[in-house]
């Protein structure tokens, strides 16, 4: 494989990018893309400081849909509860590697432009994950583990010219990313989600932890030195599974590569029998905690939540309690899909009127150290 890289100057350049020392100083608030926009630039930096003040609440595919209703515009299950629209809006780009006209859950990637750019121009703040289908198992998309998968995408692998091709729609689209004023939207793409796990085609049990580090910083090297991308910010994200900080680190792609760091966890048991999620959650925060000031890194928890929020006071006397004093960035909760056919039962994370939690989310809402659209507004994040 070497020798193949060494006849492409291209790549030898990303080669350098695999060897130390070229990571920006820790006393450094810029973007690991050292050539990102200024309000990209500016987004991590402000970041940096706003979670001093608190932590960013964020929906998934908040202005898409929600419980039984779909494409309503200005329509928000967040809004309609606490009066304002989340500080953040998660968006989910698998499918469009295939030339797909939606996503894997079904939003028009057209519609998904505009909900991005609304969001944005209103203040809020941009993430995006990608569900990327198997290079060997379409029909099971990012939930094919065969091993391997990883291996055939890398330099030299037999999958590596269809992964580019993978790579350029996703440029088209992050360049496609504007405001009014023609200006590059700030994005926290969070590429290979849950990477420790081992449900996806990247995860553990598929592909060893240096081929992940090398994808991972591939793709980086792809994205802003060959498409020339320099509107995100990227975030490196686990799932819920280390208990150190080894652990969490083992597919680490270095320091010049990432802006943030997060990990996904959710509440599966009940919270009025157990005290694992706020245990457990700010345990992990910790080993966030420490990392993020050794590295000078922001960090997240990039999903969470609790399936139909059976648990009236969730928000206040579970979630909030397990983020504590931790100054994240922000919390993501997953989507309000409604009914869901597939899985025969009500699949939504954030309340809607008349919902079980909702008169304790409002109480979450109003909390000094939660930041909704409205407060994240009034801080400009994306002024230099």
């Amino acid at each position: 494989m070497t020798s193949l890289w060494l006849n492409n100057r291209r790549v030898m350049c990303f080669l350098g990018l695999l060897l130390p020392g070229n990571c920006l100083l820790a006393q450094d608030q810029a973007p690991c893309d050292k050539n990102a926009t200024p309000q990209t630039a500016a987004l991590c930096r402000n970041l940096k400081k706003l979670a001093a003040k608190g932590f960013m609440f964020g929906h998934q595919d908040d202005l898409a849909y929600g419980v039984n209703w779909r494409y309503e515009n200005g329509r928000s299950d967040v809004k309609e509860v606490a009066g304002d629209y989340p500080a953040v809006y998660g968006w989910e780009l698998g499918g469009l590697e295939a030339n797909e006209d939606k996503n894997i859950d079904g939003v028009p990637f057209k519609k998904m432009r505009q909900f991005i750019k609304e969001g944005y121009e209103r203040g809020g703040v941009i993430t995006i994950s990608w569900h990327a289908r198997s290079p060997f198992g379409a029909q099971k998309g990012a939930w094919d583990t065969t091993h391997g998968s990883v291996a055939s995408i890398l330099p030299a692998g037999i999958n590596h010219e269809l992964f580019k091709t993978w790579l350029d729609e996703l440029a088209k689209f992050f360049l496609s990313l504007k405001n009014s004023k023609g200006e590059p939207t700030p994005v926290l793409f969070r590429p290979f989600h849950e990477l420790t796990g081992n449900w996806f085609w990247w995860g553990r049990n598929a592909c060893t932890p240096e081929q992940f580090k090398v994808l991972y910083r591939f793709v980086k090297y792809y994205l802003t030195e060959v498409k020339k991308v320099h509107n995100l910010l990227y975030v490196y994200n686990t799932s819920a599974d280390f208990k150190t900080k080894a652990e969490f680190l083992e597919r680490y792609p270095g320091d010049d590569m990432v802006d943030m760091i997060s990990f996904d966890t959710y509440q599966y048991d009940d919270p009025a029998k157990s005290d694992w999620f706020i245990k457990n959650t700010g345990f992990q925060l910790g080993l966030l905690d420490e990392m993020a000031a050794e590295k000078n890194k922001l960090t997240a928890i990039a999903e969470t939540g609790y399936e139909q929020i059976p648990f009236a006071t969730w928000w206040t006397d579970v979630l909030s309690k397990a983020i504590g004093q931790h100054r994240i960035s922000y919390v993501l909760v997953w989507r309000n899909h409604g009914y869901n056919e597939w899985m025969k039962k009500m699949h939504y994370y954030a309340p809607y009127k008349g919902q079980t939690s909702e008169a304790d989310f409002i109480k979450f809402y109003q909390q000094e150290n939660t930041l909704f659209e409205q407060d994240v507004a009034k801080e400009k994040l994306y002024s230099y």
